[in-house]
């Protein structure tokens, strides 16, 4: 213990030069994950191949997802080694986008996992704490997922694992920020009763689908209700600008994944959705687009300027793809699923994926492009 702190928007040491290229790598991913993401809802385009098609949910999740968040945590501890964890996952995300030879991308994106778990337990020897261990538990839950993936599973067999890896470590992220607000000690264990319910869901769900998804899916609700009463969210929404925006992101998340939980204990089965199967598609986006993605709009402002080492100043047009974001939700979820209409689960897919995608042009415009006037100039020097 060296009393030193590793924290969300901390870099320890100078970043390296191979940032930039695995953001760009992360950006791939992520564009060919959202083309695959249109083929699946049936419109007309080239498939882009078998590897493409099949590994949609992997890609996203593991190797775009994976990607920025070991890259987030490489940086944190400033360690080259680390920096192993986001190559390897953007390394089996392209894989799968250029179908290298079947395997392969699997074992990549394993050993980004295991190198993130390596960084997990680097931190917990410089510093100790409750919401590491959660985080490593996440980084766990991707060591497991891309096993099962390696092992021939299939995709929506280890859902449930990669669920486990965002849950996780977005949860253990928002408890080490709880540390501002104080949280009692009675807070901090009934979050981790939340989180072993969940945990435990997922381990019987490798044995009894059924019963380990309705499980997991109760340990989901009483996370989101932990994240409702317990973050600080619910006090920074009263403020404004940036604060604010970022709460309304948390808290619209926390209540996509109070949905989710709910589907999850409902419906209690994953299984491979053939065409447009709506249980099987409102579970899995409410969680990975109303919960995952509305964290990644709250948090972008300050993880992308401690990863990449440039501000990105905040302006209230990011309120746009967040709610277009959830809108579009909306339409997919109760006019898509619930009524079982195609064209409105079309229209909410397509939506969906043009807030992320306007979400991105917003952050590269503010980044790079943005000027700020003489007057603001001058009022941010005062």
């Amino acid at each position: 213990m060296t009393g030193q702190s590793i924290g969300l928007t901390t870099a320890r040491r100078r970043r390296g030069g191979w940032v930039a290229p695995l953001m760009i790598g992360a950006v791939v991913i992520l564009l060919a994950a959202l083309w695959s993401g249109l083929v699946h809802l049936g419109l007309p385009l080239p498939s882009g191949g078998v590897s493409l098609h099949k590994g949609h949910g992997p890609m996203m999740i593991l190797g775009f997802l994976g990607t920025v968040i070991a890259l987030e945590r490489a940086v944190a501890l400033g360690a080259r080694w680390a920096y192993i964890g986001p190559a390897a996952a953007a390394l089996g995300g392209l894989g799968v986008l250029f179908a290298v030879p079947d395997g392969v991308p699997q074992m990549l994106v394993t050993v980004g996992g295991l190198a993130l778990v390596g960084v997990f337990v680097a931190v917990d020897r410089i510093q100790r704490s409750l919401h590491n261990f959660v985080l490593a538990s996440g980084a766990v839950c991707w060591v497991v997922a891309g096993c099962l993936w390696l092992s021939g599973w299939e995709v929506y067999e280890f859902l449930p694992w990669m669920a486990g890896f965002l849950v996780l470590t977005i949860t253990g992220e928002r408890l080490e920020l709880s540390r501002l607000t104080g949280t009692s000690t009675t807070g901090r264990r009934l979050f981790m009763v939340a989180a072993a319910v969940f945990a435990a869901g997922l381990v019987v769900s490798t044995v009894t689908e059924d019963a380990g998804v309705r499980l997991a899916g109760i340990g989901l609700l009483c996370l989101a209700l932990w994240l409702g009463r317990y973050d600080i969210a619910r006090r920074t929404v009263r403020t404004k600008g940036l604060t604010r925006y970022m709460a309304a992101a948390l808290l619209t998340g926390y209540a996509w994944m109070a949905v989710a939980g709910i589907l999850w204990i409902v419906f209690g089965r994953l299984t491979a959705a053939v065409s447009h199967q709506a249980s099987y598609d409102a579970m899995l986006h409410a969680l990975f687009l109303g919960f995952v993605i509305s964290m990644i709009f709250a948090h972008a402002p300050i993880i992308i300027p401690s990863v990449l080492g440039r501000p990105l100043p905040y302006h209230p047009v990011l309120y746009v793809p967040l709610a277009l974001l959830h809108l579009s939700l909306l339409l997919r979820l109760i006019l898509g699923d619930a009524v079982d209409n195609t064209v409105a689960w079309q229209w909410g897919g397509i939506l969906n994926e043009v807030a992320l995608l306007l979400f991105m042009v917003i952050v590269v415009y503010r980044l790079f492009l943005h000027k700020p006037t003489r007057r603001r100039t001058r009022s941010a020097a005062a």
